[in-house]
């Protein structure tokens, strides 16, 4: 008699996930939470009374190969953060507030104690973003992914009240670009870091260097910061013409995606300290530096356009809340229509 375990999908083990991470799941819920995990769906009860014309913001991403660094780490608490912070950062750039939370969870094998371990990271960013984690999915597929390997996406839904949606639209030549810092590479560029740290130079994740005040490993695992609270307070007190995440292709390739056409935006290099990892990657992998500037945050993670006469209430704002803010560049009339965005010293 051949079994469904024998195939390699342990139900038990699945259902065992669940009771261990009930608990856990419950810190998340918000007010508007109607449902509990483990049904079909969750249900959000939409505060549509704080509302006069509310519009959904969603967004999806995943964590990419940091989950390679985790593996090599074994390490499994932290890629949750990861995860919240890609999806909820981006909706963000909307001027929107996170809502609710969904995850996928696909690995060939469950189990346990891994997953529960992915999941306290996600609730932990679910708490940083003010989100509720309403439900999620966990498929194990032994044909599609090996033993102890696993993958990761996640999706968000936001709301912003119309007249308040951040669309880019009122940036003009004058306004100020503010940095907000990063906690080093996000969740973004591993596949280059990890060839240059790992493949090129040789080094190991217990790797200690002396430009890095912890083990290589532990330096890359910094999960990626989430900004909502921070910026959702400003959002409420100051001006903001235009919001960007710096994901994927660095300040030069997600700031063009907020200007309008007849903006481009110089970026003062020097203004903001840039994390040491990234002079590591840059020296071991012999990185030209437009191509960092292309491909990770760079100490950036996002960034906040306002008129100039705000830029010091904003700062003082950033300050006040413990964050690292810097003044990293203005919005110019564009002489290029190919080229958005300009570095300078």
């Amino acid at each position: 008699m051949t079994t469904y375990r024998d195939a390699g999908v342990d139900i038990q083990a699945g259902d065992e996930f669940v009771r261990r991470i009930k608990s856990l799941v419950r810190t998340t819920f918000r007010p508007e939470v109607v449902s509990d995990l483990g049904g079909f769906g969750g249900l959000f009860r939409f505060p549509s009374t704080q509302y006069q014309d509310p519009i959904l913001v969603s967004g999806t991403d995943g964590v990419g190969t940091k989950l390679k660094v985790a593996a090599l780490m074994d390490r499994h608490d932290t890629i949750g953060i990861d995860l919240v912070a890609m999806c909820a950062n981006d909706v963000l750039v909307s001027g929107a507030e996170p809502l609710f939370f969904l995850d996928y969870l696909a690995t060939g094998k469950l189990e346990v104690a891994k997953a529960e371990s992915i999941v306290s990271g996600i609730v932990t960013g679910c708490r940083e973003a003010g989100c509720a984690l309403i439900g999620g999915e966990t498929a194990e597929m032994p044909s599609c992914y090996p033993d102890h390997e696993y993958d990761l996406a996640g999706f968000v839904v936001g709301v912003v009240e119309r007249e308040k949606i951040i669309d880019g639209q009122n940036i003009s030549p004058g306004d100020v670009a503010i940095g907000l810092s990063s906690t080093g590479l996000h969740s973004n560029g591993f596949t280059l870091a990890r060839q240059v740290l790992f493949e090129k130079a040789g080094w190991t994740g217990q790797m200690e260097l002396s430009e890095l005040d912890r083990p290589l490993g532990h330096v890359l695992l910094e999960p990626t910061r989430i900004y909502a609270k921070h910026v959702r307070t400003i959002l409420t007190d100051c001006t903001i013409h235009g919001l960007a995440h710096i994901t994927g292709g660095g300040l030069t390739g997600n700031v063009p995606r907020v200007l309008p056409e007849h903006c481009e935006m110089l970026i003062k290099r020097g203004s903001w300290p840039v994390p040491s990892i990234f002079d590591v990657i840059q020296r071991a992998g012999h990185v030209e530096q437009e191509e960092m500037y292309q491909v990770f945050n760079m100490g950036i993670g996002f960034v906040v356009i306002v008129p100039a006469q705000e830029a010091t209430r904003v700062l003082d704002h950033m300050h006040a809340l413990g964050d690292a803010a810097h003044v990293i560049g203005e919005i110019r009339e564009r002489t290029s229509p190919d080229v958005p965005v300009r570095y300078g010293e």
